[in-house]
């Protein structure tokens, strides 16, 4: 199992618990708009540090921005492996081609 997947899995457990147990908890009984206006705060945070050049500080924002896309996932009932199989179904696929294929959506 893979890192993401742990944390995917551990994230599902917080699910229905006592939200003062955990932070994952207390996130995700704040419904669907927090967790996404949190996974958006920690994506601003990584292109601000994607900007500056701060390797250290970029990863350590890409693993919050990762954790917090798992948890509005996870609050909206959005399986990882859904999301692993969208991305491998695009596989081998031009970026531009893809975009094409969504113009309509």
């Amino acid at each position: 199992m893979s890192v993401l997947h742990d944390l995917a899995a551990t994230i599902a457990e917080r699910k229905g618990a006592d939200p003062e147990s955990s932070w994952t908890a207390k996130l995700l009984a704040k419904g669907p708009e927090k967790c996404a206006e949190k996974f958006g705060e920690e994506a601003v945070e990584a292109i601000i540090e994607a900007v500056k050049g701060d390797r250290a500080r970029l990863t350590a924002e890409a693993a919050d921005v990762l954790y917090h896309l798992l948890v509005m996932l996870a609050v909206r009932d959005v399986d990882l492996d859904d999301v692993l199989a969208e991305l491998a179904r695009r596989r081998g696929t031009s970026g531009i081609a893809e975009k094409a294929s969504r113009a309509g959506d």
